[in-house]
Formats: structure tokens, C-alpha cells, sequence
């Protein structure tokens, strides 16, 4: 290290001055310097620099749990139609007696119309939901995270029972929505300043 670096934990030498001589020798003694723990300044918090990289485009986890989300909302539509279909079906089979000795409404006999209704409805809330969710990916801030990690959490909840090949692919859907808006790139995107 040489004098004239602004890293040296010895400090710079006085310009211009000559040092004070020490009392009775006649020899220059060295200027006092603060302490600075090994010579080095601070540094300031992560981000707090004014240019500090600022994303400008949804990191590929973040896109990655965008397009889940409209897996997901397509799985509910599905989901919707096929509890109507069945609902339909209980109803007719239960003012047609010769339709409910059919193989196909034999399994339905076990639950009522409403149910499946009701059925019906939530997974279009459910739907319209992730819906509003992967709308608001681009412009969201951490409100919208949180939400998406909550939303994930229940899916996989709610996917556990009763579905089994369905309930199982919402599940692993839930988990990695749940994962990706949760990890460090998520957080960079949704908590980045907006103008």
C-alpha cells in the first residue's frame, strides 16, 4: 500500500504541512488518525446506493409463478364445468328413475345437487381469484406477494383432500407458486420502488 491510497488504514499524510516535532528531539511525529476497523469505511445497507440496480422485468420464478397461476385458473374452470355436469346429473337422475340405476350417476347418488353446486361455485371463486392474482403480478407490490404465498399455501392445503391425481397436481402448482414469490427474486419484484 502506498501513502496515497484512500484504503490505507494508516491514513494520508498531512498536504502542504510539515508534521509538528515531537517535544525535545526535533524529529516530525506521526499525526494521530481515527480509528476506522481496518481502514475501511462502512458500507451502507444493501439498496441504498442511488444507483442500485432496480429490476425492470419479472425475474423467470416470478414469470414461472405468473403462468402457474393461469394453470391453475384453467384447472378451475375445468373443475367448474365438471361439477355442473355432475350437479345436472343428480338432478336429472333424481326426476328419472331409470337414470339413477345407471353406472354413471351411481357414484353421484352419494351427493346432492347442492352440494355440488356449492362445489361448483367455489371453484370458480377459486378460479377468479388466482385469475385477479396473476393479473396483478406485473404492477403488484408486496401485498400482492403476501396474497400469492397465502393463496398457495391453502391450494396445497385444499388439494390434499378429497382429489387424488387432481388434488395432487394443485398441490405441487400451490407449492412452487408458494416457493417462487417467496424466494429473494420474488421479494427484489415486488418490493422495487414504483414511479
Amino acid at each position: 500500500m502506498s501513502f496515497g491510497d484512500p484504503n490505507n488504514p494508516y491514513g494520508q499524510p498531512p498536504q502542504g504541512q510539515q508534521p509538528p516535532a515531537a517535544p525535545g528531539y526535533g524529529y516530525p511525529q506521526q499525526p494521530q488518525q481515527p480509528q476506522q476497523g481496518y481502514g475501511y469505511p462502512a458500507a451502507p445497507p444493501v439498496g441504498a446506493y442511488p444507483g442500485a440496480p432496480i429490476p425492470t422485468s419479472m425475474p423467470g420464478t416470478v414469470s414461472t409463478a405468473r403462468v402457474l397461476l393461469w394453470v391453475i385458473v384453467g384447472l378451475q374452470l375445468i373443475g367448474v364445468a365438471l361439477f355442473a355436469i355432475s350437479a345436472a346429473g343428480v338432478e336429472a337422475a333424481k326426476n328419472d328413475p331409470a337414470l339413477s340405476e345407471e353406472p354413471a350417476f351411481e357414484q353421484l347418488s352419494d351427493y346432492s345437487s347442492g352440494l355440488l353446486w356449492g362445489l361448483a361455485l367455489f371453484a370458480l371463486a377459486w378460479g377468479v381469484f388466482a385469475l385477479v392474482l396473476a393479473v396483478k403480478f406485473g404492477k403488484g407490490g408486496n401485498g400482492v406477494r403476501v396474497t400469492a404465498l397465502i393463496f398457495g399455501i391453502i391450494t396445497a392445503i385444499l388439494g390434499i383432500y378429497p382429489f387424488i391425481f387432481v388434488g395432487l397436481i394443485h398441490t405441487v402448482l400451490a407449492i412452487l407458486i408458494a416457493v417462487f414469490v417467496g424466494n429473494a427474486a420474488g421479494s427484489g419484484w415486488f418490493n422495487r420502488p414504483r414511479y
